[in-house]
């Protein structure tokens, strides 16, 4: 796919950003109009962990803290609680930022550093999601594939899928723009079924409409498409195109608030927690109206 378009090097050597460079001041200023009402929306999933010994997933515990300890043995009252989580960043089950760390072509990130100068046993010290810590604020458009309903399972989205949902809303999808997919299906509770999922045309339209960020329920088809490449949306729109993900997002109760005021366009942020070296973290994008 040497034909396939690529930002490795279009924001230099050693950017970490990726599309997010597109999100400018004046995006900004277009995006913070879209909050007309102050209702905000959230499209993270709701994630329950597991206690330790129930999964592999998360885990919470209690844990006697230092100011738990002192409360005690003072009689200050009520002791205070803590958790130790375990969270695995890429699992379905938790709303989570790819960052460009996360995906590995041909021994190199992107925008080309070899991968063992990319990260180590440390962790990530080039292209870790907490690039973004200071906020990810654009305009985001929702596209639902399939208002009221769901995509038939095995369904490819296609280039002219993302037009249609487009036209339906009464959008135009511009440069720094987040997108935010929804085709009414869940990884998790669906994933004996064919997962629909982006065809590479469908990835090359993202690239040609400027989008900066992808979120939704929709990512890649599970069995992969017949003819198609498999993977398409990581392998290149975050692998090649730099277009962080937020994977395992829910967007129905955003599409249900969209669909009851007449608007699929609001401000959009994710707020990525400071934690150094990963290759990606859990997020919980916000869509304010």
């Amino acid at each position: 796919m040497s034909d396939f378009p690529s930002n490795w090097g279009r924001w230099g050597a050693d950017d970490e950003r990726g599309a997010v460079n597109l999100i400018t001041a004046e995006v900004r200023a277009r995006a913070a109009a879209e909050a007309r009402t102050g209702l905000t929306v959230s499209i993270a999933r709701a994630t329950v962990p597991f206690p330790l010994t129930g999964g592999p997933m998360a885990a919470t515990t209690a844990a006697t803290t230092a100011v738990q300890t002192v409360m005690q043995f003072t009689g200050a009252g009520a002791p205070a609680m803590a958790e130790v989580m375990i969270v695995t960043t890429h699992h379905p089950e938790v709303t989570h930022l790819d960052a460009m760390g996360h995906w590995v072509e041909g021994g190199r990130v992107y925008p080309g550093v070899d991968a063992a100068d990319s990260s180590g046993p440390a962790g990530v010290r080039h292209g870790a999601a907490d690039v973004y810590a200071d906020g990810i604020v654009t305009r985001g458009i929702l596209l639902d594939l399939a208002p009221g309903g769901r995509l038939d399972p095995g369904t490819p989205v296609t280039a002219a899928v993302l037009d249609a949902a487009a036209a339906r809303a009464g959008v135009e999808v511009l440069p720094g723009d987040a997108v935010v997919v929804r085709g009414g299906w869940d990884r998790v509770r669906d994933g004996d079924e064919a997962l629909p999922g982006l065809t590479l045309d469908a990835v090359r339209w993202l690239h040609e409409h400027g989008v900066a960020v992808y979120a939704g329920d929709i990512g890649d088809a599970r069995p992969p498409l017949p003819g198609e490449v498999p993977g398409a949306l990581h392998r290149f729109a975050l692998g090649r195109l730099a277009i962080p993900l937020v994977d395992g997002a829910d967007p129905a109760a955003l599409a249900e608030t969209c669909a009851r005021l007449g608007r699929w366009t609001f401000q959009f942020v994710v707020a990525v927690p400071r934690i150094t070296g990963t290759t990606g973290l859990p997020v919980n994008p916000l869509a304010v109206f």
